[in-house]
C-alpha cells in the first residue's frame, strides 16, 4: 500500500515556513510571464527582441549567480568544494541551457504570439508527459498505464480548448499550440538531460552556465536577425520588460531554487499547480481574454492529469525508496 502525498503546508519549523512562502511565491511570479509578453507583444515588438530584452536584463544577474557557485566552490564550500569543475558537466550545462532556455523560451514566446496566455499556459503544463516518454523511447523506461491515463486526460483539456479557441482563431491556434508544444519538448529534454551537470557543478554554477550560454545564443540570433536599433524602445514599454526579466524571470528561479532547498522538490513541486490557475485569472482580469465553460472543462482536466501524475509519481518514488 502506497503512502498518500505529504500536504505541502506540513510544516514544523520556521524553515519550512520559509519554504513554503518562497514555493508559492515562486510559482505566482512564474504565472506573469505570459501576461508580460502579451502585453509587450501588444506595443509592437516581436517575439525575439522581447525574449533578447528579457536576457540583456537577466543574464547578469544570472552570471552572478554561477559566479557565486564557482567561488564557493573554489573556497571549499558546500558538496562541491574543493574539487576541479568537470568539463564534460560544463558541456552540457551549455547544451541543456541552449535547448532549455533558448529553444524552450523562443518558442513560447512566439506561441503567444498566436494563443491566448491561458492555452499557452496549460499547454507548457504538459512537460512532464513528454519527459516520461522521452525517457521511454530514449532510456527504455516503463510507462505505467497510469501515467498514460494521467496524460491522456491532460492532453484532452487541451484538444478541448484548442478546439474552441480555432474556431474562433483559425490557423493562428494551430501554429501557436504546435509552438508552444515545442516549447514544452524542449524543456522536456532539459529536464531529462541537466540532472547530471546540476550533481556534478551544484545549482547555482549551472544555472549560471546554462542561463549564459542560453543568453548568448540568443544575443547572437537577434543580431543576425535584427538591426541593433530594434532594441530602441518606449520607457513604458521597457518597465513591462524589466517586470518580465525580474518578476517572471530572476526572483522566481531564485525563490524556486531557494525553497527546494529547505521543503525538497516533492513538495516544492505541489506549488506549480497554483501557476496555471494564476495565469488564467490574470489573462482574464488584465489582459480581457474570454472563459468560457469550454476553458473551464479544459483547465479541469489538464489539472487533474497534472495532479494524478504527481501523484502517481510520487507514490513510485515511495516505493523505490521508502525512506523518501
Amino acid at each position: 500500500m502506497t503512502a498518500p502525498i505529504a500536504s505541502p503546508f506540513a510544516a514544523t519549523s520556521r524553515n519550512e515556513t520559509i519554504g513554503l512562502v518562497l514555493a508559492a511565491l515562486g510559482a505566482g511570479f512564474f504565472a506573469t510571464k505570459g501576461i508580460f509578453v502579451k502585453l509587450v507583444l501588444a506595443d509592437g515588438l516581436d517575439a525575439l527582441t522581447i525574449l533578447t530584452w528579457r536576457m540583456v536584463l537577466a543574464t547578469p544577474a544570472f552570471m552572478v549567480l554561477g559566479w557565486s557557485g564557482l567561488a564557493a566552490r573554489r573556497r571549499g564550500r558546500g558538496k562541491h568544494g574543493g574539487t576541479p569543475v568537470p568539463v564534460r558537466a560544463v558541456l552540457v550545462a551549455i547544451g541543456v541551457g541552449i535547448v532549455g532556455y533558448y529553444g524552450a523560451s523562443y518558442l513560447d514566446f512566439a506561441a503567444l504570439s498566436f494563443i491566448s496566455a491561458q492555452l499557452n499556459r496549460l499547454a507548457l503544463l504538459t512537460y512532464p508527459f513528454m519527459v516520461l516518454i522521452l525517457g521511454a523511447v530514449l532510456f527504455g523506461r516503463r510507462l505505467s498505464a497510469g501515467a498514460v491515463a494521467a496524460a491522456l486526460l491532460a492532453y484532452a483539456g487541451i484538444a478541448i480548448i484548442f478546439a474552441h479557441d480555432l474556431t474562433i482563431e483559425g490557423d493562428n491556434v494551430l501554429t501557436g499550440t504546435l509552438l508552444v508544444l515545442g516549447a514544452a519538448l524542449a524543456y522536456a529534454l532539459y529536464q531529462l538531460f541537466a540532472k547530471s551537470a546540476i550533481d556534478a557543478l551544484g545549482s547555482a554554477l549551472f544555472t549560471g552556465i546554462a542561463m549564459t550560454a542560453a543568453g548568448g545564443t540568443i544575443f547572437a540570433h537577434f543580431l543576425f536577425t535584427h538591426p541593433l536599433t530594434a532594441l530602441a524602445i518606449e520607457p513604458a514599454t521597457l518597465l513591462m520588460l524589466i517586470g518580465l526579466a525580474a518578476i517572471a524571470t530572476v526572483l522566481p528561479v531564485l525563490m524556486i531554487a531557494a525553497a527546494i532547498g529547505r521543503i525538497g522538490p516533492e513538495r516544492t513541486a505541489i506549488f506549480g499547480n497554483i501557476s496555471p490557475i494564476l495565469t488564467i485569472v490574470l489573462a482574464v482580469v488584465i489582459l480581457n481574454e474570454p472563459f468560457t465553460p469550454y476553458h473551464g472543462v479544459g483547465t479541469v482536466l489538464v489539472i487533474c492529469g497534472i495532479l494524478l501524475f504527481t501523484r502517481l509519481t510520487r507514490h513510485r518514488a515511495v516505493a523505490q525508496n521508502p525512506a523518501a
